[in-house]
C-alpha cells in the first residue's frame, strides 16, 4: 500500500487546509485557522462541499485529539506522567481570556479542581510558585500539575473566554 499523501492548501485570510485521502478514498481534512482553532471534516466522495462530518475544535481540543491519535508524540502541553497518576500540562492564557488581568486566587484552582499552578511562564522568564495575588496576563503559559481530572478541570477554568 502506498504511503498516504497529505495535501496542503493555503486559504488566504483563513489559514491552511490539510487533506488526507484514505485507502477507502474518504478524505479527511483539517483547516488550521489563523486564530488557532481547527475544523475537522470528513468527505465521503470527491465533492469537498459534501462533508459527512464537520467539527470545529478549540486549540486545546485539537491538542487533546493529537494526544489521542499519537500518544507518544512530544506534545508541547504534556510535560510529565508519573507512576503516581499525576501529570503536568501547559495552559496558555489568551489575550481575550476572562482571566486576563485577574489574580490567580480568583480562579480558586486548587479548591475547584485539586490541581496546582506550579509556575507561570511570562515572556522570557518563569515565575515559580506564584501566589494568589499574582495577576494573569494574555500570553502567560500556566504550568498545572494534578490528576488527569484535575488538570482537565484546570483547562476548563483557564480556557474561559
Amino acid at each position: 500500500m502506498p504511503a498516504p499523501r497529505l495535501r496542503t492548501t493555503p486559504l488566504p485570510g483563513v489559514g491552511v487546509q490539510y487533506e488526507l485521502t484514505t485507502r477507502r478514498h474518504d478524505t479527511l481534512s483539517v483547516i488550521a485557522h489563523r486564530d488557532g482553532t481547527r475544523t475537522l471534516n470528513v468527505h465521503h466522495d470527491d465533492d469537498p462541499d459534501s462533508a459527512g462530518l464537520s467539527m470545529k475544535l478549540t486549540p486545546s481540543e485539537a491538542m487533546a485529539l493529537t494526544d489521542a491519535l499519537v500518544p507518544d508524540h512530544n506534545s508541547p502541553n504534556l510535560l510529565h506522567t508519573s507512576d503516581f497518576g499525576l501529570i503536568a500540562e501547559r495552559v496558555t492564557i489568551v489575550g481575550t481570556s476572562y482571566w486576563n488581568g485577574r489574580t490567580l486566587g480568583d480562579t480558586r484552582m486548587r479548591t475547584r479542581t485539586g490541581a496546582s499552578i506550579v509556575a507561570v511562564m511570562r515572556r522570557s522568564h518563569a515565575v515559580p510558585s506564584p501566589g494568589p495575588d499574582f495577576r494573569l496576563r494574555g500570553g502567560d503559559t500556566i504550568i498545572v500539575i494534578g490528576t488527569r481530572e484535575g488538570v482537565d478541570g484546570a483547562h476548563d477554568i483557564l480556557d474561559r473566554a
